[in-house]
Parts: C-alpha cells; sequence; structure tokens
C-alpha cells in the first residue's frame, strides 16, 4: 500500500460563523500502481481532499500516510512530500514563468539541491515522458507552444521532481478536442509505462471510464461509493441522486437494449459501443 487516508476531517474557519466541514471523515487505502479516477460534484469535498495529500492542507483530525510517511506530522517537510507526491493543478500552464521550457522545467529539480548533470536528465526525461521532443522544445519559450503542449510542458515540471504519486486535478480543462487528446493520450501512457500511482479528479465520466482502474465518489465531504469504473456505473438512479451521470454511451447502450432485447447495456466507452453493436449485427445476420 503506497497510500492510506485514515478518518481525515478538515474544517475550514473552525469556531466561527464560515465554519465548513469540507471532509468528514475518510478513509481510502490506494495500493501501489493503481489509477485511481476521483469524481463528485462542486462542493464534494475533491479539491480539498488532493491538496492534503501534498501538504498544501492539514488536516483537522486524522492521518495521511504515503510510501511509510506521515506527511500530517510537524517533523516532516514539506520538500519530502512533493518529492513524493506531485499535483498538477487546474490551468497549471498559468504557473510557466520562465523564458525557456528547460528553465522552466529545471526549476523543481534546482530546488532539490541537485547537480546540473542530474538536473539536465530529468528535464530531458520529463520531456520525453509527456511525449514531446526535448532538442525541439527545450529552448522555446513555452508561450510560443500550442494550449495542449504548454500543459504538457507543466506537467514535465512536475515530473522532473520524480514523484511516486501524480494527482492530476482537470487535466483537459479548457483545451480544444486536440489538445484534450494530447493530454489524454501521454496520461495513459505514463500510467502504462513507468512504475506511477496517479490520481485523476475529472467531470468527465468519459475519460474515467476510459482510463482507471479504480472509481472513488465523493459527496458532502464523504466517500459515497467506491468501486471499480463498470461496478460503480451501474449505480445509475444513485449517482444521479448526488447529481453525477454516467458516461453519454451508457445511458445510449440502455436505451437501445429498451429496444433490443438481445444487447449488453453494461456499455462504459465508445469502443465497447461499437464492438457490441457490430455483435449484436453479426448474430441477426446469421439469424
Amino acid at each position: 500500500m503506497i497510500m492510506k487516508i485514515s478518518d481525515l476531517i478538515h474544517v475550514y474557519s473552525p469556531n466561527s460563523p464560515f465554519e465548513v466541514k469540507a471532509l468528514d471523515g475518510i478513509n481510502i487505502d490506494i495500493d501501489k500502481n493503481e489509477f485511481i479516477g476521483l469524481i463528485g460534484h462542486t462542493g464534494s469535498g475533491k479539491s480539498t481532499l488532493i491538496q492534503h495529500l501534498n501538504g498544501l492542507l492539514k488536516p483537522t483530525k486524522g492521518k495521511i500516510i504515503i510510501d511509510g510517511m506521515d506527511i500530517s506530522s510537524k517533523e516532516v517537510k514539506l520538500k519530502d512530500i512533493r518529492k513524493k507526491v506531485g499535483l498538477v493543478f487546474q490551468y497549471p500552464e498559468h504557473q510557466l514563468f520562465e523564458e525557456t521550457v528547460y528553465k522552466d522545467i529545471s526549476f523543481g529539480p534546482k530546488n532539490l539541491g541537485l547537480s546540473e548533470n542530474e538536473i539536465e536528465g530529468r528535464v530531458e526525461e520529463a520531456i520525453e515522458m509527456v511525449g514531446l521532443d526535448y532538442n525541439e522544445v527545450k529552448d522555446r519559450s513555452p508561450f510560443e507552444l500550442s494550449g495542449g503542449q504548454r500543459r504538457r510542458v507543466a506537467i514535465a515540471g512536475v515530473l522532473a521532481m520524480k514523484p511516486r504519486i501524480l494527482i492530476l486535478d482537470e487535466p483537459t480543462a479548457g483545451l480544444d478536442p486536440r489538445g484534450r487528446d494530447e493530454i489524454l493520450t501521454q496520461i495513459e501512457k505514463l500510467y502504462q509505462n513507468n512504475d506511477m500511482t496517479i490520481i485523476l479528479v475529472s467531470h468527465s465520466m468519459e475519460d474515467i471510464a476510459k482510463l482507471v482502474n479504480r472509481l472513488i465518489v465523493m459527496h458532502k465531504g464523504k466517500v459515497a461509493m467506491e468501486g471499480t469504473p463498470r461496478e460503480v456505473f451501474k449505480k445509475v438512479k444513485e449517482l444521479e441522486e448526488i447529481g453525477l451521470a454516467v458516461p453519454q454511451i451508457t445511458y445510449f447502450m440502455k436505451a437501445f437494449k429498451s429496444k433490443v432485447n438481445d444487447i449488453n447495456d453494461e456499455i462504459l466507452t465508445v469502443e465497447e459501443a461499437k464492438k457490441e453493436i457490430l455483435r449484436y449485427l453479426r448474430s441477426k445476420e446469421n439469424d
């Protein structure tokens, strides 16, 4: 197990008229190399939770153990936490500030006090990990790049810290379809090709269904559901009652099944739907 969250509570503005309990007894265990999807409507506690995971917020009560380290301990330094947990915020490209891609990505490793050779190796590796060409982009201004490329540079800046856990908060927000596809493809490759645990926060049920292997649903500061995407997305009514939905293709297949009985409606992706519809059509040809 790489992460254990025990009885986590967080209260904003305690003992004031503005007191809000954002997290209310969260218990989550995450194993090494899992790809976790975190969903919930606005105000469910997702953002508060992930900000605890790299020390930006401290628990009001409870513990967070990451790779054997109690990150809520007063003895633990933020630098030590962020070596283990990389957090990519929404619109991370807004935090790009250096003259060149190389300088921007090297900022974090330099703060770790690494040698120039180690820094260069980390920057080159991180750039390649997000699907960009090191020699082509290292000396360019990040602001000359496309939106999707800037987003990838920002992610590379986190990867250069070599975290064991990568948290991505709405990584495709605001991108055009091409940039969105680029980012999702690179996230999938990151998970497949690296010894890394990924936590993806997203409002897109389609992205979640396609990428993750376990889903955590939050509602009013609590974990409302947990399981594989297929297990969770079976609970259409329960999800809708807390303001969420299943992938659009799942709704389509359920409507299709109401007209055609001999069809599997437990479908999460367009690829699965294509295969199932082709299977159905072929079975009819053979009748």
